[in-house]
C-alpha cells in the first residue's frame, strides 16, 4: 500500500520527544511517498542573507517548545508491530530534488573551531543560490555564481526514534544515533538500501534534509541544501535481527557493483571508525560464512575502507566500505 505524507504542520517536528504520537501508522511492506521542507524547514530558497524566506509556521507550540527547535523532519512514522531488536529495512526509491538549492558557509554556523582549523576563522556568512535541473540523463545545479556541480540527491536525515534520554523529555534531532538520524551519508540515494535498528515500539521513523548534492564529510556544515518534492521510500520490518549500527546496500554503481556500509558516530572521529568497523565485522561475520572476527579484520585490512561521513554534526560520522 502507498501512503503519502504533505508537508503540512502537523506532520513535521524537529527532535524526537519521548511518547510523541504517529502522525502516520503503516505495515511493513508499506510505501511512503513524502514531500519535505529542506532542513531549516523552509519550502522557498533563501535569496539573500538577509531577506525573509517562506517557512512551514507555526514553530514551537506551546507546551513542545523542543519538538520544533531543530532540523525538520517528517514523522514520526510508526510500523505496527516493531519492536526493540529488530531491524527496519527501508527501500529508497525515489529522491527528487525541488528545482532551487542552497549553501552556506562562515561565520554564525555551528562549526567555529572547523573554521578556525581550516584557516576560515571569521569570515562573514556565504550564501551560494543554486538552480537545480533534472534530467534522465542525470541532474546538475549551477550556482548564481557560476558553480556547477552534477547532483546526487539524498536524504541527509533518516532514523528511527532513539530509546528515550534519561531525564531529557527529547532527543536531539540534529545528532546521528547508532538507529540512524542526521546522518548526511551521501550514498543514500534512489536504489540503495538502509537498515536501521529498531529501538522504540512501531520503530517511529522520521525523514529530512533533503541534499541535492554532497561531499563526503559535508565540509562547510551544509550541503547544498533542497526541499524534497517527493521522497519515495519501502519500508520492511525484519524480526529479530539486532543491528550494533546503520548498514546501507549502496545503488549499483556504472558497473552494477553494489557495496555494503556500516556507519558509526561518536563524539570523536576515532570513536565512530570503532563503530563503523566493529560493525563491518559483525557484517562480515555473517556474511562471509562464519569467519573468526579476528580473521575478517585481518581481511578487512586489505579490502574495508574507511570514509568520513560527516564531521559537522554533535557526533562525528564514519563509514566503513565492502564491496559487496
Amino acid at each position: 500500500m502507498l501512503h503519502s505524507l504533505a508537508p503540512d504542520r502537523a506532520n513535521l517536528h524537529a527532535n524526537f520527544v519521548t511518547g510523541a504520537a504517529p502522525v502516520l501508522s503503516v505495515e511493513s511492506g508499506d510505501k511512503l511517498s513524502l514531500v519535505v521542507p529542506d532542513v531549516g524547514w523552509g519550502v522557498e530558497p533563501p535569496t539573500s542573507l538577509t531577506a525573509p524566506r517562506r517557512k512551514v509556521e507555526p514553530r514551537d507550540p506551546i507546551g513542545h517548545p523542543a519538538r520544533d527547535a531543530g532540523p525538520c523532519m517528517m514523522g514520526p512514522i510508526a510500523v505496527r508491530g516493531a519492536r526493540p531488536g529488530d531491524a527496519l529495512e527501508i527501500s529508497i526509491d525515489t529522491v527528487t530534488p525541488a528545482p532551487w538549492g542552497w549553501t552556506y558557509a562562515g561565520e554564525g554556523l555551528a562549526t567555529p573551531a572547523w573554521n578556525a582549523a581550516v584557516g576560515l576563522g571569521n569570515a562573514p556568512l556565504t550564501l551560494l543560490r543554486w538552480s537545480i535541473q533534472t534530467s534522465a540523463a542525470g541532474g546538475r545545479a549551477v550556482s548564481h555564481l557560476g558553480h556547477a556541480v552534477a547532483t546526487r540527491p539524498f536524504p541527509g536525515i533518516l532514523g528511527t526514534a532513539p530509546t528515550p534520554p534519561p531525564r531529557e523529555p527529547y532527543a536531539s534531532g540534529w545528532t546521528p544515533r547508532t538507529c540512524g538520524g542526521n546522518m548526511d551519508c551521501r550514498e543514500l540515494v534512489a536504489g540503495s538500501t538502509l537498515w536501521l535498528p529498531v529501538m522504540v515500539d512501531d520503530a517511529m521513523l522520521s525523514a529530512g534534509d533533503g541534499h541535492a548534492a554532497q561531499g563526503d564529510g559535508e565540509v562547510s556544515g551544509t550541503a547544498i541544501e533542497t526541499m524534497l518534492t517527493e521522497l519515495r521510500l519501502t519500508l520492511t520490518l525484519h524480526r529479530a535481527m539486532p543491528l550494533a549500527c546503520p548498514r546501507v546496500l549502496t545503488a549499483p554503481d556504472e558497473l552494477g557493483k553494489r557495496r555494503w556500509l556500516t556507519l558509526g558516530f561518536g563524539p570523536t572521529l576515532d570513536e565512530a571508525a570503532a563503530m563503523a568497523m566493529s560493525g563491518m565485522l559483525d557484517l562480515m561475520e555473517s556474511q562471509l560464512g562464519g569467519l573468526p572476527r579476528a580473521e575478517c579484520l585481518a581481511l578487512a585490512s586489505s579490502r574495508v575502507s574507511l570514509r568520513v561521513t560527516q564531521l559537522v554534526n554533535p557526533a562525528k560520522g564514519v563509514h566503513a566500505i565492502l564491496d559487496a
